[in-house]
């Protein structure tokens, strides 16, 4: 019930209360959205496959995180658009986590249909 509280309060907080990313931030905080939406495909797949753990799940978000911001600020730093290597490591790895949950929900219905 809290993470749904949660996202309700999110979403309210989004909508109505406007709030502008500058443009020198955009690519920090692409990369950042990316790596977040990754750490929670592999939160959702870790449950699935039961070998989820907070620990771990908040080294790999916090390490996630620090290494893109880092590859962004590397490539700032040499005029590069390193941002880009990170958003498509990020969008693989999205996709592929999503299949992944995506099969284990399907085969846990045909499943359920079968008994």
């Amino acid at each position: 019930m809290l993470p749904l509280t949660g996202l309700i309060a999110g979403i309210v907080i989004g909508l109505f209360i406007p709030w502008n990313i500058p443009q020198q931030f955009s690519c920090y905080a692409a990369v950042a959205i990316m790596a977040a939406l990754d750490s929670a495909f592999t939160g959702i797949k870790d449950i699935t496959q039961n070998k989820f753990s907070p620990g771990i799940f908040i080294f790999k978000f916090t390490g996630n995180l620090l290494i893109a911001g880092a590859l962004v600020y590397l490539g700032d730093r040499l005029g590069l658009q390193l941002y880009l290597a990170a958003v498509f490591a990020f969008g693989y790895r999205i996709f592929t986590e999503f299949a992944i949950i995506a099969g284990f929900l399907l085969n846990k219905k045909r499943k359920k249909d079968n008994i």
